[in-house]
């Protein structure tokens, strides 16, 4: 919550936006409500200008009232705004240094809700946020949000254009023979291939007979080939830089069926058959465990119709695991269990036959309590935008030095979403000092320390010699 008694202290950033608002309510407001609504949620403050120097002060709006009630109507126009996402409670009457101003708390839509769109145009009318501000959206961003709001996930759909020749007979049998070991003496042994398919939802049947696989029977169970024909996006990479020589599975290696099956098969295999690094005390199952979570999450969680595809590294002290697609639940909501809700729901389903997955919506917390009960750093989620994608990293160090040796660019989105961690604090706290904000991100005040002069040299951060410590807020 921003102390509005401090407002001075704030700047614009990717979840504050001020505007003057002195001549009634902006045009511009509806650009950042579905810019927050579409990505990470914001505050809309009306009666309150940026100087120079980049710092907030309030106006003393004359009448805040009717700009609040003016902003309502309009919000409940759908030719004005799609959705209205807001309470009453989210718009409200502050009083800043003695001026009264409006602020409106915009949260993050729900998928159901998503794209938010205004003027009436789902095309050309959303919006998202970045550090520079709003922009309006290309059709693959709006693309993705429209998969993300449908009830039926994209991987139900049937692909009437393919036939029964696409699925790697191989790959069908070893799911079969995997089922009949869990599940034996069930109806569908006795079934011939199709229409096995057909009862698993991998394929359908058509008028005259023809079988005709669904968009995740050919993700789970396809030729390689075939699946990169309905999805030119994809595909899936893992490599263990801990072997020597290292090794690489890669979906168009040409060596093997391609599918997420068969990739889940081999990197689970990869992950089990070996004791990582850090991972040698005797509980280290349930760190294998949480693992093979980890990687199903991924696998069911990922956008295949999106860019840049499935990649998983190991490296000396951990392990990252990286799909197109934003999240469909809140952050937080993932974190704490207790919500389903796959991208990928008959992938999921698939896979849950197999008793492979946690399937009620508590793996990402199952990994999470894993991590705490081995006293590893806390698992770190980085959300992308442009194009959308999610980083899961999970360190095995425990040591208190937290070394990272996750190769180059890892390293850097890692500092990356710490960075910004750091901002999102110094958002909702206009100054701090390290200890506050090393131990409301549970890292150590030397990385913290460490951050911060980064973000000083980079001119988003400024520090503020003071008796018992420096003192840091967010520079214009």
């Amino acid at each position: 919550m921003l102390d509005f008694s401090k407002l001075e202290q704030y700047r614009e950033n990717n979840r504050i936006e001020a505007k003057r608002a002195l001549g009634g309510l902006p045009k511009s407001i509806w650009e950042t409500y579905s810019a927050f609504a579409n990505t990470m949620g914001g505050v809309i403050l009306l009666g309150v200008e940026e100087h120079k120097d980049g710092s907030l002060h309030a106006i003393d709006l004359p009448q805040p009232e009717k700009l609040a009630r003016v902003f309502w109507r309009q919000l409940n126009d759908t030719q004005k705004a799609s959705v209205n996402i807001l309470s009453r409670r989210q718009v409200q009457i502050r009083n800043a240094g003695g001026k009264r101003i409006v602020a409106i708390f915009v949260p993050r839509a729900q998928r159901l809700d998503r794209p938010v769109f205004v003027d009436g145009d789902p095309l050309s009318g959303v919006y998202r946020r970045s550090g520079e501000g709003d922009y309006r959206c290309n059709k693959e961003e709006v693309a993705a949000m429209l998969r993300d709001a449908a009830r039926q996930t994209p991987d139900m759909q049937p692909l009437p254009a393919m036939d029964a020749s696409v699925f790697h007979g191989e790959s069908v049998a070893r799911y079969r023979n995997r089922l009949r070991q869990l599940r034996p003496g069930q109806a569908w042994e006795d079934l011939d291939d199709g229409a096995f398919l057909c009862r698993l939802g991998a394929a359908v049947s058509g008028e005259n007979g023809e079988i005709h696989p669904t968009a995740a029977g050919l993700l789970l169970l396809g030729k390689g080939e075939e699946i990169v024909k309905a999805f030119p996006g994809y595909s899936l990479e893992y490599e263990d830089l801990t072997r020597e020589p290292a090794l690489r599975i890669l979906s168009a290696a040409g060596d093997w069926s391609g599918n997420v099956y068969d990739f889940y098969q081999r990197v689970s295999h990869s992950m089990d058959g070996r004791r990582h690094a850090a991972a040698v005390d005797s509980d280290a199952a349930d760190a294998a465990k949480a693992l093979r979570e980890a990687l199903i999450n991924c696998l069911v969680n990922a956008d295949y119709y999106g860019r840049q595809g499935v990649t998983i590294r190991h490296e000396a002290t951990g392990f990252v695991f990286a799909n197109p697609g934003a999240f469909r639940v809140a952050v937080e909501a993932a974190q704490s269990g207790g919500v389903s809700d796959p991208r990928n729901a008959a992938l999921s389903k698939m896979f849950h036959v197999l008793h492979i997955g946690d399937g009620d919506g508590d793996g990402l917390a199952a990994i999470y309590a894993a991590w705490q009960r081995h006293g590893w750093p806390p698992p770190l989620i980085e959300e992308s935008f442009e194009p959308e994608r999610i980083t899961l990293f999970l360190s095995f160090d425990k040591d208190g030095k937290r070394r990272r040796v996750l190769g180059r660019h890892k390293k850097t989105a890692l500092a990356h979403m710490r960075k910004r961690l750091v901002v999102d604090y110094l958002t909702e706290h206009p100054s701090a000092k390290v200890p506050a904000v090393a131990q409301y991100l549970s890292l150590r005040p030397a990385l913290v320390r460490r951050l911060l002069k980064e973000l000083a040299a980079e001119d988003i951060v400024t520090a503020e010699r003071r008796r018992g410590g420096a003192v840091y807020r967010l520079k214009a």
